[in-house]
This record gives structure tokens, C-alpha cells and sequence, in this order.
């Protein structure tokens, strides 16, 4: 386009551009989108254990899921794993309290081994427990009944046959192990026996049943890891609620009593979707906390 004096001007759509380039220029820059933080994990261990075992576990939740805050509690590690159950129970219980105070969007638990039945505990005792995601890793669920190496060195002239003459006295009851010692051929002494098992399964009838469920009932989601190469965890269907009836058959959690009585919540919470179950084979009883393969498989996508 020429003018009068032959000069060549712009395009109108330049010229159009360039009124309204300024404005935009000024315009500020957009919000860069706001990331929601993780909850805070908090990982309980088992017999004999020590934070120290989790050091791999910690480094994965490190690199997949940066800035989340994890917490491994030291507490009753090693010989003092052995303390009874309930004695456990208060001490973490204690221990999670303000982690889970600091974090009005809730907690996941990791819980290994008999770590895991103590936190089923604090979700049973706890009526303002925040747990979204309680993640059971190789946890003997349904009681353990089996000769591994803990017992050996723990009661080294009995088997599991006549175990139950140790564990199901008041004796025994103060060994944590004992606590959840589940003799399928004497199920009647287990019942009247276990000061721990029996009750946070709502086997035995006691007073605080009712409040111990709706407690229970309260976590977001129950994630159930386990194998057939577990090697400890006797039977390895317990990490499952799956357990032995009188004739060492595998019951299944749906065939097992305390799911169709619904006795603490199980049957509900699987009826809401809420149960997730990863079996995975080829894993050793102390691998579990270390392997990424059935980190990432299991644990990953539910730690939010």
C-alpha cells in the first residue's frame, strides 16, 4: 500500500497488531497450576525390625513422590518387637497421634509384618484416626501358624503342633508373637485365650466391639500385599485374610467367619470398593520393603 508521497505503508492487519500488542504485553503471566501436596506417610515395621530396614522404602517414596514428609517410627525395635501387642499399640498410638493432627488431610500407613496388625489396632482404637490408605505389607492379618526361624530361636523345643500350650497361657500372652498365634486345631482355647487376635477380629465379644468398627471403618482404603514365596507368613493367604480351618484348608477372606459376620467392617468395606489386593510371587518375607518392582505395583499408586 502506497501513501500521497509514494512511501509504502504496512498491511491493515499490521497496523491493527500493533494497537493491540501492548495491552498484551502487559498482561501477567498465568498462575502456574497449584500442585495439591502428598499426605504424609507414616511406616510402622515388624519383629526384630528397625527403621533402618526401611531405608530403600523411604528412598522410593523419595524419588516418585518428592516433598511427601515420611515418617518411620522407631519404636520396639529389635527384642522389644516381643513386648505384647497391646503395649505396642499405646506406644505408636502415642507416636501417630500429632502426625496425624498436623495433617487435616489425612495419613497413609505402611505397616510391615506384625507392624500391621498393630496399626489394624490404632484404626480400631483410634475413633479420630485420618488414615486414607492403610497399606498391609505381608502382615500375618488372620493370626500366623507355621515353624519359620522366629519361632525356632524364640521357643526352641516347640513346634507349632504344641505351641499353643506356651502361647495360649497368660505366659505366653505377653510375647507379641503369641498374641496372634492361631491354632486352627484348638480354636476354642485361641477364642478364650487371645487377649489380642480374637478381639480386634471381633471373635470374642467385648464392650468396646461396636465403637472398635465404626473406628475401623473409618480408613479410605485397605491394601492387602502378599505371596506364596513369603516364607514366613504361615499360611501366606493370612496377608489376605484367608486362614486354615481344622483340616490346614485355605479359607478365603470371603469364606472366613469374621467377613460374613461382618464382625469389624470387612465385608463392608469390600462392598464399597474400598479393599485392594496385590499378591505377587518371587518375594522373600524381609524383601517386601525393598523391592521397587512391587513398590511401584502395589504401594505407589496409593500413596496420594
Amino acid at each position: 500500500m502506497l501513501g500521497p508521497s509514494g512511501q509504502r505503508f504496512p498491511p491493515a492487519w499490521v497496523l491493527l497488531l500493533l494497537l493491540f500488542l501492548p495491552p498484551l504485553l502487559l498482561l501477567p503471566a498465568a498462575p502456574a497450576p497449584h500442585r495439591v501436596p502428598y499426605k504424609p506417610v507414616i511406616v510402622v515395621h515388624g519383629l526384630f525390625d528397625s527403621s533402618y530396614s526401611f531405608r530403600h522404602l523411604l528412598e522410593y517414596i523419595n524419588e516418585t513422590h518428592p516433598g511427601t514428609v515420611v515418617t518411620v517410627l522407631d519404636l520396639f525395635d529389635g527384642r522389644e518387637s516381643l513386648r505384647p501387642l497391646w503395649e505396642q499399640v499405646q506406644g505408636f498410638r502415642e507416636a501417630v497421634a500429632p502426625i496425624m493432627a498436623k495433617a487435616p488431610q489425612g495419613v497413609h500407613l505402611i505397616c510391615y509384618s506384625q507392624g500391621g496388625l498393630v496399626c489394624r489396632a490404632l484404626l480400631s482404637v483410634m475413633d479420630d484416626h485420618n488414615v486414607d490408605s492403610f497399606i498391609s505389607l505381608s502382615s500375618p492379618q488372620m493370626g500366623q501358624y507355621g515353624d519359620t526361624d522366629y519361632l525356632k530361636w524364640l521357643f526352641p523345643t516347640s513346634m507349632r503342633s504344641n505351641l499353643y500350650r506356651i502361647c495360649y497361657s497368660p505366659w505366653g500372652q505377653e510375647f507379641s508373637i503369641c498374641n496372634y498365634w492361631h491354632d486352627p486345631h484348638h480354636d476354642d482355647l485361641y477364642l478364650n485365650a487371645s487377649s489380642f487376635l480374637a478381639l480386634i477380629n471381633g471373635e470374642r465379644d467385648h464392650p468396646n466391639a461396636t465403637a472398635w468398627r465404626k473406628n475401623f471403618l473409618r480408613v479410605g482404603r485397605l491394601v492387602l500385599i502378599g505371596g506364596p514365596d513369603d516364607g514366613v507368613i504361615t499360611p501366606w493367604q493370612s496377608s489376605f485374610f484367608g486362614f486354615y480351618d481344622a483340616n490346614e484348608t485355605v479359607l478365603e477372606m470371603e469364606e472366613q467367619l469374621v467377613y460374613l459376620r461382618d464382625s469389624f467392617g470387612l465385608k463392608t468395606l469390600l462392598a464399597r470398593g474400598a479393599i485392594v489386593r496385590c499378591p505377587m510371587a518371587g518375594i522373600y518375607h524381609t524383601a517386601w520393603h525393598s523391592n521397587r518392582t512391587l513398590y511401584e505395583t502395589c504401594i505407589e499408586p496409593w500413596l496420594s
